[in-house]
Parts: C-alpha cells; structure tokens; sequence
C-alpha cells in the first residue's frame, strides 16, 4: 500500500443498478483532490450484465443498449485502484459507495484500505440549520456546480466541491468549537472524523477573535449592536420609497384607516384582502408616531412568525435599524444549562453525539437560540425536549448573561417591534399583564385568534407521557399508599386509552375513578391530569392526532362558555383586529364572538383577483357518497395529471389522516412529493418548496391560513373538500349553543360563512403580488349539488373568475389560463 498523503482525496461517485447491496456498478466517476485543487479525473460507463429498471434509466438517464457497449468491471478495476490508492476515499454517503466499490475491486484481486469519509455527515454537523443534506439540496443552497445530478462524474465534481467547502467552513470555526466537537468524533462514520482532525491541527494555537464569546466552556456569537433608528418621514409613500417598494391604492387606504383609527380608544376592527401588503399598512403608519412606545404585533402561527421575522421585519430593520424582538415560548429555545449538561453526559446513541456536534457548530452561528432554526432535530425530538428551556434560570448558572431565552424576554420590553404568536400572546398575557399593558396591539389574521382563543380555554394532557412517568416513578415511591394511588391511575387511564380505540368513546366510570385518585394524591407528574378534571370544566374527551408513524392521544377538556377577551386583556393604548374576512355572516361578527360591544368596523372595498381562476369539478364523486379509498384515488388521478403542466401545486386537507392516506398512493405510483408531518415542519417544508426541490406540497392547518406563497409566478391549488368544522366536535356544540341563545342559526350565520371565510383564506395564500397567476382546483362536488353550494360559488364569484366544469376541461383551462400571458 502506498504511503497515506493526507492532502490527497479521491472523491469517488458510483451509479448502480440499485440501492441495495446485492446492486451491480454502472458508472463509476472519480476526482483527485490535492492541496485542494483538482489534479486527475476518471469516469466510465460499466456493463452489469443486467437490464436497467425504469426507475434507474430515469434517474441517471442511462440504457441498456449503452450500457451494452461499455466495459466489464474488469477491464476498469487496476485503473481505479492505482487511481484511489494511498488516497482518502470521499464520497456523499460513503458507506454505499465505499462497500460497493470494495466488493468489486476484491472480486478483481485489490483490496481497498483508504480511509473513508462521508460527507453527508459532515454536512449534517457544519450546516446545521439545512433541512436536507442530498447532494443535489447542498448543491442548490451553497451554489455548487451540479449541472447533470445522478451522473457519476458530476456528482463526483460537485462533492468534491462540497468537500473544499466543509473544509472553508470548519476552517472558520473558532479552535475552542472544534476542539468540543473532537470530543464526540469518534462517533462519526469510518474515518471522517480524518477532516476535522487536519483543520484543528492547523488552527492550533489560534486565538477567539471578536466575532465570538467564550461562556463557561461554550462558544456563542457575539451579539449585535443595532444603530439608532432612523427616522421615519410621515408620508406613507416616501417610507415605502426608501423600502424599494411601489404603492399600491388598496395598502395606501389601509394605512390611512390604521392612522385615523389610533385616535380613537375604542377597538379597532379592519377588514382588508389579501395581497395588498398588510405588514407595512399597519407598521409603517404606527413606527412613524414617536408617541407609541411599543407595537406588539401577534399572528397565527410559528411559521408565520418566522416569514414575517425573515422577510417584512428584516427589511425593516436593515432601513430604519429599528430594534425588533420575536418571542416564542421558552421551549423553542436551547437551554445552555441543560445543552452544557448534556456535553457532560456520555450517550452510546450516535446520533444524539452528532446533534451534540451539530448544536456546537450552531452556536456560533445563532442571534437566536431558537432550536427551529436546526432543520432535522424532528429526527430525535426526545433529545430537543431534553435541552428546551422551561423559562427559569438558576442564579447559579454560568450562562445568565447570555441565556438565549433572558435576552429575549428583557429585549421584548424594550423593543420598539415584538412579533408573537397567538397561543404564545394568550399564554404570555395570563401570567404577566405588562407584556401588553398600555402598548398599541396588532392582532393579525384575528378570525384565527378566536380560534386559539377557544383553544386556550382548553385543557389537554398526552396520555401515553403520563403513563410513562407514572411508571418512571413507581418504583421510587416508598409510600404503600401513594403507589397504590398510581397504579389506580395507570389502570384507568391505561382503560381509558383501550375503550377508546376498541369503541370511540369515553368510559365515565374510570373518568370519575380517576377523579377520586387524584383527590387523594398530588404529585408534580399528575399536574396536567388534574387540570384537565378540575372542577370547573364541563366537557371530557379523548382526541387523536395522527401523523406519518405515530399516533398520540390526548384527554382534553373544557368550558361550555366562550373566554370574554376583554375581561383577559389588559388596558392598551389601541387595539386592532385585522382580517380579511371580519363579518362572519349577516348576524355574527367576529367582534361579538370575541365579547365585544363597543369598537369600530371598517371594510375596505376588495378588488377583483384577474390573476386567480377557481375551478369547480363537478365530476368528481360526491365526496359523502363514496369510500374514502374511492375519493382518494380519484384525487391522485387528478393530481397525477395536474403535475403534467409543470407548475408547482398546492393540495389543501381538513385532516392529517386523510392527507397522509393520499401519500400512500402517491408513494405506491412513485410520485415524488413533500408532505406535512411526513417530511418535516410547515416551515421547513415551505423553504423547500419555494427552492423548487419538489412541484407537489401537501399540507393541512397553517396551510390554510398561515403560510404565503409569494415566490412563485404560477401556482395551483388543489382544494381537497370543504373546510367544514366537525359537526361532532365540542366546539362546534358550544357555538351552536351560543347562537341559538342569541337567536340565531347556526349553520347559516356562522358555520357556511366560517367555511367561505377558510375557502376565501386559502385562496389569498397563492395570489400575494401583482403578475402572479394563481389555479384553484376545489374538487368537493357538494359545491354543486348542496342548496348551500350556491351561496359558497357567490361569494367566491365576488373574488374571483369561477367555472363549475368535468376534470378534463379543467386541465386544459389551466393550461390556457397561464399561458395566455
């Protein structure tokens, strides 16, 4: 064997017959890296003697009948080993190609003893905050040069690419980082920890520098100093200028009304459409009067908040410098107590050291310390919970200065802009009423807040965790009596779970057994249990969520009455409620579903959406008649041909369960797609979508509402049925309830105008700007043969160009539809 030149890389790409081990070599790409500049390359074609599947001659663009005039594996293999000898073997997932090309090369008489590398693991530790870590991913998101994916040789290119840009990257890193990260490598695939290794000894003896701070033992960045604000002009079009943006008639009348509204103290609630640039209606106005000390905006989602921080917000501050806060719950931040704790702590889990190292290299990286800018730790979510804050901080702490969710908080207090969630605002709100006391509040998408207004009204514990505590416990209790108590519990709430899945319903009896238990026992584990049957809620039940490979069930209860939000809310100096849809029907508003009495509506006028077509199909089945195997089929059809037009769809679901069923069949026709808690966070899933890594999203909840799609010129938007609430559901009852009390009926005034509010949603998710063409496809026949349907198909005609058509005339309106720019 040759003498191991540690600056020599041979990088080597493999295509294959398969992804299995028994696969045969039908390409082989390799470059040598020395002193990191490529010195030698190799590529050939090779005969395995066997015919191609389609989904390989797809992929890699390679026949049979090619593949038929290259050479045997033989007549390559002495040039390959003389080629990687002595070198380090660098491939992107290594231990497929590396095992492949060894068992080959024996077979011929040479024996492959280079160190190995891999450089998806390398990629997963130094980028920390990437969502996928496939060649062509990397390739897009660090601008490298892969021009003809899943070819030996490109491949093999671009990881070499890949490889000197690791290199740049862990060459940045801070000497006291690397050598922590040192600490775990021996848990890294084969040889890999080889890279980190020959950058640390170059490093040696380097010190900090500024762009860093070392906090007992971790490296963090430094953080910012944000100049003074600049001065806003009173003139809405002039602020707008310096942000590079044109004015548009519909955002210029919505800041007017935002302004003259703030002289009043009543609440203010404003219905204005989608696409018109809300953000800056309502912030540029309020930032430009020096007498408003704070504005605290709240919006629906996390995800939201992130768009919003990342895209509106950051503009903002890189103009004015106004000093701006996001603010979620303590849990989305990283605890460096418990992450310091954790470093201290040997775990043989592999993964668990490599989220360690990841975290590591993170930290010199984030502003925030928000643990959803790590794009996989859905992965390993146990370890996340692990070092997620609880909001409290030990004075004991090394880390009290610079603890990620402190600086926060204090910074919300004094920020001219703080940006919240709605379930974090409630929830903040109830334990500290100065966070909004006398400040001016924003609720944006304010049907939505209703929502979580209910929702935080509810109480709700995971069953399973509770009895995996409970079982954690038991055997450290000495108290004859309190385990008794426990297992009593374990034994109800263990019933409880089986006659739910055996019958769909709830026992009472071990309801109310369980009552008598927890009377009798008061542990820190049974808290939330005890919340959820105390005695001042009047509703039980157990509800399901259901995701890609698990399945969690909560026991929920609640209040048949509505929260009064002017009872929870403190005094601010003005409140508004902004919506695109705040009049629910002609007997309900949101202001009266909300409790209030006085307060001023506007309604601006909503133009005509030219640049949105809604397709009604009337000949798909009737989605109440038929089995839902049968709908979902004929939906995948649809879906199957819509992706023949090559513009990027949306498909909209009410349930996870329904969604995730239609993934199945996408996956059996081996159509490529990304779906919601299957591949990831909204919010993750949103950036990959927008990168083009897939034309097909599927999603649910905060795709209806929370989520734009302002990127995309062309988009399709396939409705999948009607977003009718469950009329079984405890809060369709408790607003059934309500209304009638009112004298008013439900369906009519609230649920069917509920549901065109959802529809009219979803629709302004995909027609954000002008020039951008938006497809809607809403596949619920009911909108056809129900007495209702007329209603909806009016209301939806008022937005937009509507054709009630079969599914082949659709497919060629879409096609005309964007074309006929």
């Amino acid at each position: 064997m040759k003498q191991m030149d540690k600056t020599r890389y041979a990088i080597v790409d493999l295509e294959a017959t398969s992804a299995s081990s028994l696969a045969k070599i039908i390409q082989v790409g390799i470059v040598i890296l020395e002193d990191g500049k490529v010195v030698e390359t190799f590529e050939s074609d090779i005969n395995p003697h066997e015919a191609l599947s389609e989904h390989i001659i797809s992929l890699t663009g390679l026949t049979d009948e090619r593949l038929a005039k290259a050479p045997d594996f033989s007549q390559v293999a002495k040039t390959i080993f003389e080629l990687i000898d002595g070198a380090i073997f660098v491939a992107h997932n290594v231990k497929f190609d590396a095992n492949l090309l060894a068992e080959e090369l024996f077979m011929e008489g040479y024996e492959l003893r280079s160190p190995l590398v891999d450089t998806v693991e390398l990629s997963q530790i130094f980028f920390p905050t990437f969502e996928r870590y496939t060649l062509e991913n990397l390739s897009q998101v660090l601008d490298l040069q892969l021009t003809d994916a899943h070819t030996a040789i490109a491949d093999a290119r671009a990881t070499a690419e890949l490889l000197l840009r690791l290199k740049e990257k862990i060459r940045s890193l801070p000497l006291m980082t690397l050598e922590k990260i040192l600490e775990f490598s021996d848990d890294l695939l084969f040889e890999t920890r080889l890279i980190i290794d020959e950058i640390y000894r170059e490093k040696s003896g380097e010190s900090l520098g500024e762009n860093w701070i070392e906090v007992g033992g971790l490296v963090l960045k430094q953080p910012a100093n944000l100049p003074a604000q600049r001065h806003f002009s009173k003139d809405f079009e002039m602020n707008l200028g310096l942000l590079g943006l044109d004015q548009r008639p519909q955002q210029q009348l919505f800041s007017e009304k935002i302004a003259e509204r703030l002289t009043e103290s009543k609440p203010a609630f404003i219905e204005a459409g989608t696409g018109i640039g809300k953000n800056y209606g309502y912030l540029l106005p309020l930032l430009a009067n020096p007498e408003i000390r704070q504005i605290v905006v709240t919006v629906p989602t996390k995800a939201l908040q992130d768009q919003m921080m990342s895209g509106d917000i950051k503009r903002l501050e890189e103009v004015f410098n106004v000093s701006t806060q996001s603010l979620k719950s303590p849990k989305n931040y990283i605890s460096l107590d418990k992450f310091w704790d954790s470093l201290a702590t040997e775990d043989d889990n592999r993964l668990i050291n490599r989220y360690k190292m990841q975290l590591l290299v993170w930290l010199c990286e984030t502003e925030t310390g928000d643990m959803d800018e790590i794009g996989q730790k859905q992965r390993f979510e146990a370890y996340f919970k692990q070092i997620q804050h609880d909001g409290e901080l030990s004075r004991k702490s090394f880390f009290t200065d610079v603890d990620f969710w402190e600086r926060h908080y204090r910074a919300s207090k004094t920020s001219r802009l703080l940006v919240t969630n709605h379930a974090y605002f409630l929830t903040r709100v109830q334990d500290d009423k100065d966070f909004v006391a006398g400040k001016t509040l924003i609720i944006d998408e304010a049907q939505k807040f209703f929502l979580n207004l209910e929702a935080f009204s509810h109480r709700k514990c995971e069953i399973k965790q509770i009895l995996t505590e409970i079982e954690q416990v038991l055997g450290t209790v000495q108290n004859t009596l309190h385990k008794r108590l426990l297992e009593g519990i374990q034994f109800e709430l263990s019933h409880l779970t089986q006659q739910f899945s055996d019958l769909g319903q709830l026992d009472e009896e071990s309801l109310e057994q369980l009552k008598i238990y927890l009377k009798e026992l008061d542990l820190p584990i049974l808290l939330e249990l005890r919340q959820v049957l105390s005695r001042d809620v009047q509703q039980v039940w157990i509800e399901e969520d259901v995701f890609a490979d698990y399945r969690r069930l909560f026991l929920k209860s609640a209040s048949l009455v509505f929260m009064s939000l002017p009872d929870f809310l403190p005094e601010t100096q003005k409140t508004y409620f902004i919506s695109a849809t705040l009049q629910i029907g002609h007997q309900v508003t949101l202001a009266n579903l909300l409790g209030y009495e006085d307060y001023t509506l506007d309604r601006l006028p909503k133009p005509f959406e030219t640049g949105q077509h809604i397709f009604v199909d009337d000949s798909m089945p009737t989605v109440t008649e038929v089995s839902t195997r049968r709908y979902l089929f004929e939906m995948a059809e649809r879906i199957r041909e819509l992706l023949h037009l090559e513009r990027p769809i949306l498909v909209l679901f009410t349930s996870n369960k329904t969604m995730l069923a239609l993934s199945q069949i996408l996956d059996e026709w081996e159509i490529s797609y990304l779906c919601q808690h299957k591949n990831g966070l909204a919010s993750n899933l949103k950036k990959r979508f927008d990168r083009g890594e897939n034309q097909l999203l599927l999603g649910s909840g905060a795709f209806w509402e929370g989520i734009d799609f302002a990127q995309s010129d062309q988009m399709i938007t396939v409705i999948s049925r009607l977003p009718f609430d469950n009329p079984q559901s405890l809060f369709s009852r408790k607003i059934e309830t309500y209304l009638r009390q009112e004298g008013k009926e439900p369906f009519d005034d609230y649920h069917l105008p509920v549901t065109i509010l959802r529809l009219k949603q979803a629709l302004g998710r995909t027609i954000r700007r002008e020039q951008q063409q938006s497809a809607v496809l809403i596949l619920d026949k009911r909108l056809v043969t129900k007495s209702y349907g007329r209603d909806i198909q009016e209301s939806l005609s008022e937005q937009s160009e509507l054709q009630i058509q079969n599914f082949p005339k659709i497919l060629t309106e879409i096609g005309y539809f964007f074309n006929k720019v």
